[in-house]
């Protein structure tokens, strides 16, 4: 009887790297939500104050997931979801009566990862398809015009609104603020607190294009800057010089409702020749003055070229932990309004943190996100 032939390999080469682990982007960026993206948003929405903001306060002050009710097999058989409870630690401060009370809600149950880089929902195993999305930060554009060639940007943040810059035919460089009617971008800078040393830096890098936007602006103060641009964003609403100062201000200043990420202060910073060390989420005067001077010097320069905005290296992908927490802002958006509201309707003398806190917002959103989201399959 003959034996079996032994196997016997003829290649020289041997194989140099190891086969990486194809689900460690997934993988990671789901544990990157648990110990961190969750906590970011739970920074962002501490504290809730009520309508007046001088009364009650509602902190969250930490979370922990219990263990998780079924293993995988089990939720698969039973057609369960594999996932685990939330808790969330909370205190409701009385600024009135000086009093604090402590209490730990039950914040709804979340999937959890397996080892694959899955979810088991409902007893089927799903898996949450990564994004590739255009990267958060600045971009140069050009538009051709009889012969001339008019540069622009496009500030894209990871939350909030889009700037874009265009050069006029006239030479003056006007903004569009989330794709509103233009306004010059002199207005926008006044606003960010632009003063002297601004304007002659600008005026000494721009030249003609300074003098054509400068020349374009009828706003000759700040509170005039202020109700220029309310005008364009809010055509016929009757504007004062303190609601469009907060409701502008509230556009850019507030972490809540504008952040260009850490990725978008990465590019800017490259883009622009700041320091690495520079990590501020939120658009500067600095940043805008140096976009404004670039478009400047791009329109005198002949031979300057336009960012590839569809290039790949201006593109990244949105794995599972920062998708789920886009979505769960929306959440807790809704819980912060529900939460103020009952601040203003129900006896603060008998207020418990159970009656204020309703976690369907939080758990809706969840299911959405797992069950019936595209990007869940």
């Amino acid at each position: 009887m003959v034996g079996a032939l032994k196997k016997k390999e003829f290649g020289k080469a041997k194989v140099l790297l190891e086969q990486p682990n194809l689900n460690e982007i997934q993988i990671s960026s789901y544990q990157w939500f648990l110990k961190e993206g969750l906590k970011e948003i739970l920074d962002e929405v501490s504290p809730i104050r009520d309508h007046t903001g001088k009364e009650l306060e509602l902190h969250f002050e930490g979370y922990r997931f219990d263990k998780p009710r079924y293993d995988e097999a089990t939720a698969r058989f039973r057609e369960m979801t594999y996932e685990a409870p939330l808790r969330v630690q909370l205190r409701l401060v009385d600024k009135k009566n000086g009093t604090s009370q402590t209490q730990e809600i039950y914040f709804g149950d979340f999937p959890l990862m397996t080892d694959r880089g899955t979810f088991i929902i409902n007893g089927v195993e799903r898996v949450v398809v990564s994004q590739l999305v255009r990267s958060a930060g600045v971009y140069f554009t050009m538009f051709p015009y009889r012969g001339r060639r008019l540069f622009g940007a496009k500030v894209i943040p990871g939350r909030g609104a889009w700037l874009e810059f265009e050069t006029e035919i006239d030479g003056s460089i006007q903004v569009k603020i989330d794709r509103h009617r233009k306004v010059p971008v002199t207005s926008l800078l006044k606003v960010f607190g632009a003063g002297e040393r601004e304007w002659k830096v600008l005026q000494e890098a721009g030249g003609k294009f300074w003098e054509a936007t400068v020349a374009a602006d009828p706003a000759t103060t700040l509170e005039e800057a202020y109700l220029q641009i309310y005008r364009r964003l809010r055509p016929g609403d009757p504007a004062t010089p303190q609601t469009a100062k907060n409701m502008i201000d509230g556009l850019f200043q507030r972490f809540d409702r504008y952040d260009i990420s850490a990725v978008g202060r990465f590019k800017l910073n490259r883009r622009l020749g700041f320091s690495d060390n520079k990590d501020n989420r939120l658009l500067d005067l600095e940043d805008l003055v140096a976009i404004v001077k670039e478009i400047m010097r791009l329109n005198s320069d002949p031979d300057a070229e336009p960012d590839d905005i569809d290039h790949l290296g201006n593109r990244r992908l949105r794995a599972v932990g920062e998708l789920l927490q886009s979505r769960l802002r929306l959440g807790f958006a809704r819980l912060r309004r529900i939460v103020q509201d009952r601040m203003s309707t129900y006896d603060r003398d008998t207020l418990t943190i159970a009656q204020l806190v309703n976690a369907r917002p939080i758990l809706a959103v969840i299911k959405e996100f797992f069950s019936s989201s595209q990007l869940s399959q």
